[in-house]
C-alpha cells in the first residue's frame, strides 16, 4: 500500500523494515565496540587511550560531517550516500582487523567508519521518512526507526560478544565487515523515486535553507537541547560502570561485574519501548511538551538515582528508566524539525541538530573523566547532568511547532 496518493514514494512497508534494518546494523555493530578495547590493545601492545581515542575520533567525525553528509543525500539522492556509506563501514572494520599500527588503526576505525555512520544513521533514513511518509504518521515513523537502533544495540552485544570468544577479536571485526556490506543490497531497496530529490513546492537553495534555520529561534532551541542529550547518554553509558565500582567499598553488592552489564543491558531494552512510544505519542501531543517531559524525567530519575541507597535494584530500575527516556528524543526532535522546515532539506538539518548532540556526547565523556581524575568523585558531573536536565526541559518549552509559511511541508 503506497503511503501517498501518487506513484512518487516508496511504500510504508517498504521504508521501514529497510530504513529499520539499515539502522539495525549500523547503530547495533558500533554499540558493542566497548567490547574489542582491552583484546585488541593487548593483542598489540597498545595503551587503552590509543583504543580511546579511535572511538572519540569516530563520535567527532560524525559529528563533523552529519550536517554535510545529509545536505548531499538530499541534493543528489540518499541512495548513492547509503552505499559509499556501506563500502565504508566494511572497509572500516575490516581495516579495524588487519591494522598493527595505532595510526592505521584509528583512521579506520575512526575517520572510515565515522563517515559512515553519516551516511547509514538517523539523518539520511529521517530524510528518507520526511520524503515517503505523511505528515500524519511521520512521528510515528520515525519512532519506530529509532526502535529499529535500539533493538540494534540490545542485540549486536551478545552477537559480538559471541564472535569474540569464538573466533577472536581480527576475524570477529572481518565477520561484522560482511555483515556491514549487507547495508549496500538495503540502500537499493531504499532507492527513492526521481533520486529522492523532493523539491515540495519550493525553490529554496542549501544556502538558503541553513540561513533560515540559524535563524529560527525553535531550531536554536531544539539544537541545545540535543546537546543536553548526547550529554547526558554518553556520560551514564561510559562512567557508568566505573561508578559502581568506585562505590562498591559502601554497597559491596554492586561491585559485581554483572550489574554493570545487566545496567546497560536493560538501558538497550528499555530504549527500544521509550522510542517507539514516543513516536506513538508524538502523533497525539505536542512534541514540545514531550521533550520538555523527557529531560525533566531524566534530571529526576538521576536526583533519585544518586540520592536512595545503593542497590542491584535501584540500579536496575534507574537503568530501566533512563533507557526509556535514552533516545526517545530523536523521533520528536527530527518530526519537529521536519514540520517546522519541511523535508526537502531535512537530512542536512537534522545533521545539523546531531552535531551539538555529538558535542554533548564529547562533553560528557570528556568532563567525566578530567572532572574525576581532579575530584576522585562523580558528583559534580551528576549535579551537571542534573542542571542540564532542567535546562533542556525550560528551553524546549517555547519551540513553536508549526511550519513555516514560506515552506510547505510533506
Amino acid at each position: 500500500m503506497s503511503i501517498a496518493q501518487n506513484n512518487h514514494t516508496l511504500s510504508l512497508k517498504q521504508v521501514l523494515i529497510f530504513g529499520g534494518l539499515m539502522v539495525t546494523l549500523s547503530m547495533g555493530i558500533r554499540h558493542g565496540f566497548g567490547l574489542f578495547n582491552l583484546p585488541i590493545t593487548f593483542a598489540n601492545g597498545w595503551g587503552r587511550e590509543t583504543f580511546a581515542l579511535t572511538i572519540a575520533l569516530q563520535n567527532l567525525i560524525w559529528g563533523i560531517f552529519q550536517p554535510i553528509t545529509g545536505a548531499l543525500a538530499d541534493r543528489y539522492g540518499a541512495l548513492k550516500i547509503m552505499v559509499a556509506g556501506g563500502v565504508l563501514y566494511a572497509l572500516g572494520l575490516a581495516g579495524m582487523a588487519i591494522s598493527t599500527d595505532a595510526l592505521n588503526f584509528s583512521i579506520a576505525g575512526g575517520l572510515l567508519i565515522g563517515l559512515a555512520q553519516t551516511a547509514t544513521t538517523y539523518s539520511v533514513i529521517y530524510g528518507i521518512l520526511g520524503r515517503n511518509v505523511i505528515a500524519e504518521k511521520r512521528v510515528w515513523a520515525m519512532g519506530i526507526a529509532a526502535a529499529a537502533g535500539s533493538f540494534g544495540q540490545f542485540l549486536m552485544i551478545p552477537v559480538e560478544q559471541g564472535l569474540l570468544s569464538h573466533f577472536g577479536a581480527n576475524d570477529a571485526l572481518l565477520m561484522l565487515a560482511i555483515m556491514a556490506s549487507l547495508m549496500i543490497p538495503i540502500a537499493f531497496m531504499l532507492r527513492e523515486p526521481n533520486n529522492g530529490q523532493h523539491h515540495q513546492g519550493s525553490n529554496q537553495t542549501i544556502k538558503e535553507a541553513l540561513t533560515e534555520a540559524t535563524r529560527n529561534p525553535s531550531f536554536r532551541f531544539l539544537t541545545l537541547g540535543y546537546f543536553v542529550c548526547g550529554f547526558q547518554v554518553v556520560f551514564i553509558a561510559v562512567h557508568l560502570a566505573p561508578y559502581l565500582k568506585d562505590l562498591s567499598t559502601t554497597y559491596p553488592a554492586v561491585g559485581a561485574p554483572v550489574v554493570a552489564t545487566t545496567a546497560l543491558a536493560l538501558i538497550g531494552l528499555f530504549n527500544i519501548f521509550g522510542t517507539y512510544s514516543a513516536g506513538i505519542l508524538g502523533q497525539r501531543y505536542p512534541k514540545r511538551y514531550l521533550l520538555s517531559g523527557i529531560y525533566l524525567a531524566r534530571s529526576i530519575a538521576i536526583i533519585a538515582f544518586i540520592w536512595l541507597p545503593l542497590s542491584p535494584t535501584t540500579t536496575y530500575l534507574f537503568a530501566s528508566i533512563m533507557g526509556f527516556l535514552w533516545l526517545s528524543t530523536i523521533p520528536l526532535t527530527n518530526a519537529i524539525v521536519a514540520q517546522i522546515f519541511g523535508v526537502k532539506y531535512l537530512s542536512m538539518l537534522s545533521g545539523l541538530v546531531f552535531f551539538s548532540h555529538q558535542l554533548g556526547s564529547f562533553c560528557g565523556a570528556y568532563l567525566g573523566g578530567y572532572l574525576f581524575d581532579l575530584t576522585g568523585s562523580y558528583t559534580i558531573m551528576w549535579n551537571i547532568a542534573i542542571g542540564l536536565g532542567v535546562f533542556a526541559f525550560l528551553v524546549n518549552l517555547p519551540v513553536k511547532e508549526r511550519a513555516l509559511h514560506r515552506t510547505i511541508a510533506a
